[in-house]
């Protein structure tokens, strides 16, 4: 059990709230933008441990998201 430990992925949740602002809401823009911060944090070497297959860096649950927020906020 991962619960309570922050090392949960949470890029397919952050990824479904994507899908949410474009399919039920109509906010394309703020949609892609969202799209657009997973792909750089990963394409910067950002993993989870699940994902991490040697990656220079690996973060927890929290840590994950809060890059994520930061590069939409960028």
């Amino acid at each position: 059990d991962i619960a309570g430990k922050g090392v949960a992925n949470p890029l397919a949740a952050i990824l479904s709230a994507a899908m949410l602002l474009r399919h039920s809401l109509g906010m394309e823009n703020e949609a892609q933008a969202v799209e657009r911060a997973v792909d750089s944090v990963l394409a910067d070497g950002l993993r989870t441990g699940d994902i991490a297959w040697g990656a220079p860096q690996i973060l927890g649950t929290a840590e994950m998201g809060a890059a994520v927020v930061a590069r939409v906020l960028q």
